[in-house]
């Protein structure tokens, strides 16, 4: 599937690159909530994270924090926020797995977030069931 991201990495489109290595690639994002928003995106093309091999997402791990700590050193920002979204009905827009990395300003300029918390009743139920799940399946290679 052709999206936006493939179009960039395959040179298609243009970006403002600010760092690439074999697996990874991070760029300015063009409709930023604040000055140095990011946009960290694996080679591979995958839509989800769920669908992301451990080693594309190993090396997204492997970058995130020297990412992180040059927008903050870049914009002197408060704090941020590292987003990433999996699917249309969670607000993604393109369909490549993405992390933004979003600066929060002093001046107000990032990420708003209202938070809508739920309880969950069957908490020690639905954890020994992902426990399980977790032990019954194959890293993804």
């Amino acid at each position: 599937m052709s999206t936006i991201f493939s179009r960039i990495l395959a040179g298609e489109i243009p970006c403002h690159r600010v760092y690439e290595d074999e697996h990874v690639l991070a760029f300015l994002d063009v409709a930023p909530l604040a000055p140095g928003h990011l946009l960290v995106i694996p080679k591979e093309a995958k839509a989800r994270l769920d669908e992301l091999s451990d080693d594309a997402a190993a090396a997204i791990g492997r970058v995130l924090p020297r990412l992180c700590r040059a927008v903050v050193e870049e914009t002197g920002a408060e704090g941020y926020n590292v987003l990433q979204n999996n699917g249309a009905a969670a607000h993604q827009a393109v369909m490549h797995v993405h992390f933004h990395i979003v600066p929060k300003l002093a001046d107000g300029r990032g990420l708003g977030l209202v938070w809508n918390a739920a309880t969950d009743r069957e908490a020690d139920a639905r954890a020994a069931s992902l426990r399980r799940r977790l032990e019954a399946a194959p890293d993804a290679d």
